[in-house]
């Protein structure tokens, strides 16, 4: 309860405002577009699916996109596409190859187990996060608290992937940020083939922890952000039917419609901001920002903007 309390208290100190960039669904780019990289900004994000194919190249490769952008902090997780992450799916998939492949042939492509989660440790100013809460002090002075995971529903055989029936365990409390690869359930999450693919169990650890901002990708076509009003009374299991106010919610951009505003756009990335001064300042505990920042897209638009987005947060101790 305590610990509860002092988060609180320090929400209501003066606020710093803080710039994200938030990008995801890269699959081993090196480059974002035009001169997004040349934002400078106090945060980056990257949610996941750094590569395509979990090959050693593709992680090197997302590692010099993240070289290329000035900001001090830089934070990424690892997508269901990242399966070398995620050691026993790596291991099992390897094992289930027929007839068996040539060892030194894995390690040259792949690495050895956990070489690819290397190659981030040793970068300076790029931190890899495990699933769990993680906390900074910025060099603007903020204090940031993010839950970070990587994990997404499917009966697939790639990384970081639970059964949708089974659900899993996202223990969401007392944070600024949520960063998961994949959607809540309702948010931006619509398939081509018109079907749902968030996750109702994430939905839910959202709705009751309301953070500022929720980021992810996976969904590709689900690209856009949201800021959403969250219904004063919820139910016991709050859904995206009965958990947002939609009367009292704002679509800031989707991919429907920004195809041709793309090349209006010099540099190359969605800006919003939601801070005390701004318009439509975020309320904390009342609302949450939401953003699908996936980058890889279709032959239509096959480079997605990245987002710009202003937040206030409180300041460290």
């Amino acid at each position: 309860m305590a610990g509860s309390l002092d988060f609180h208290i320090a929400h209501r100190q003066r606020p710093v405002k803080t710039r994200f960039l938030v990008i995801s669904d890269t699959h081993g780019l090196e480059t974002l577009a035009k001169d997004t990289p040349s934002h400078s900004v106090d945060v980056v994000i990257h949610c996941g699916d750094l590569t395509t194919e979990s090959k050693l190249e593709e992680y090197k490769a997302s590692i010099r996109l993240l070289h290329t952008i000035n900001a001090p902090l830089k934070i990424a997780i690892a997508g269901n596409h990242d399966f070398t992450m995620d050691i026993p799916t790596f291991q099992r998939k390897v094992a289930d190859v027929k007839p068996p492949l040539d060892p030194t042939l894995v390690q040259q492509t792949y690495g050895y187990e956990g070489e690819a989660r290397k190659l981030f440790d040793r970068e300076v100013g790029i931190t890899f996060l495990d699933e769990g809460t993680h906390e900074f002090r910025l060099g603007n002075g903020a204090s940031l608290r993010v839950y970070a995971s990587p994990y997404t529903p499917s009966l697939g055989d790639w990384g970081f992937q639970y059964n949708p029936d089974h659900g899993h365990d996202f223990s969401i409390h007392n944070v600024d940020v949520a960063i998961t690869h994949g959607p809540p359930k309702g948010i931006m999450d619509m398939s081509y083939s018109a079907e749902r693919a968030g996750c109702p169990f994430l939905f839910e650890a959202i709705a009751r922890a309301r953070p500022r901002m929720h980021c992810f990708g996976h969904i590709h076509e689900g690209w856009g952000a949201k800021l959403i009003s969250w219904r004063q009374t919820s139910s016991a299991k709050p859904s995206h039917l009965t958990g947002i106010d939609n009367e009292r919610s704002m679509t800031i951009e989707k991919l429907s419609t920004i195809r041709e505003k793309v090349a209006k756009i010099p540099a190359g990335a969605f800006s919003t901001s939601h801070c005390f001064s701004d318009p439509s300042p975020l309320k904390m505990g009342l609302q949450t920002l939401f953003v699908n920042a996936a980058i890889e897209g279709e032959k239509a638009l096959p480079l997605q903007p990245a987002w710009i987005v202003d937040l206030d947060l409180p300041p460290g101790s």
